[in-house]
């Protein structure tokens, strides 16, 4: 495969379309021959074949920066999940299974309040309109905007007081600049070669089957 004359979009969609399901390279091949790249060209085609082969790799040093991250600063991994909470509230299938496990939770400790839970969630608010469908989800006996509105709120607050943005965006930083680094240093392999011209007969194979 000529990776210099691939372009961004193509290879988003190899990543997209390739198999993840596999194990990152070994260390002895990820860190074994680092040469500057001799021209701009060399440099363009190399970062797409190192992209394309190591990137499993590349994802693990991902999840390495965000967990170096987030350990320099734990209160702001709470901040970021209480911001995803607050928006997989949203899902009505989310809400009710969480409220669901809550409640059953709830009960083996203090069954009144659980009663009081379901018997809250089972009051059906009115209509806005005269045959609206539209559907009131509670999440433990209150309801979901009420919910969603508090988590918001206390998200923000979490986020700002425990600057997660600065975190979150350290953590993309580091992994770009090793990303970059080690994908226009590192020399290609007869294995990556080889990788990429399989990538391409089984690109033209499913070309031909699908014909």
């Amino acid at each position: 495969m000529d990776w210099a004359n691939v372009t961004p979009g193509e290879l988003m969609d190899a990543l997209r379309e390739v198999d993840w399901n596999m194990r990152p390279r070994p260390l002895t091949e990820f860190f074994a021959r680092f040469t500057p790249p001799k021209s701009q060209g060399k440099l363009t085609s190399r970062l797409k074949c190192n992209i394309y082969y190591y990137r499993a790799n590349y994802f693990a040093l991902l999840v390495l920066s965000f967990v170096v991250a987030f350990f320099r600063n734990p209160f702001a991994l709470f901040a970021c999940a209480m911001s995803c909470l607050s928006l997989l509230c949203a899902n009505d299938s989310f809400a009710q299974s969480m409220s669901e496990k809550i409640t059953r939770t709830v009960r083996k400790y203090h069954p009144p309040t659980a009663a009081w839970m379901r018997r809250n969630a089972n009051v059906a608010a009115a209509p806005s309109r005269p045959y609206s469908k539209s559907k009131v989800v509670h999440i433990c006996g209150f309801q979901r905007l009420h919910v969603v509105a508090f988590l918001c709120v206390l998200s923000f607050f979490m986020l700002r007081s425990s600057r997660a943005v600065s975190t979150v965006l350290w953590a993309l930083g580091m992994f770009a600049v090793g990303t970059l680094a080690h994908a226009s240093l590192r020399s290609p392999n007869l294995k990556a070669r080889l990788s990429s011209y399989r990538e391409e007969f089984r690109a033209v194979w499913r070309g031909y089957s699908e014909a």
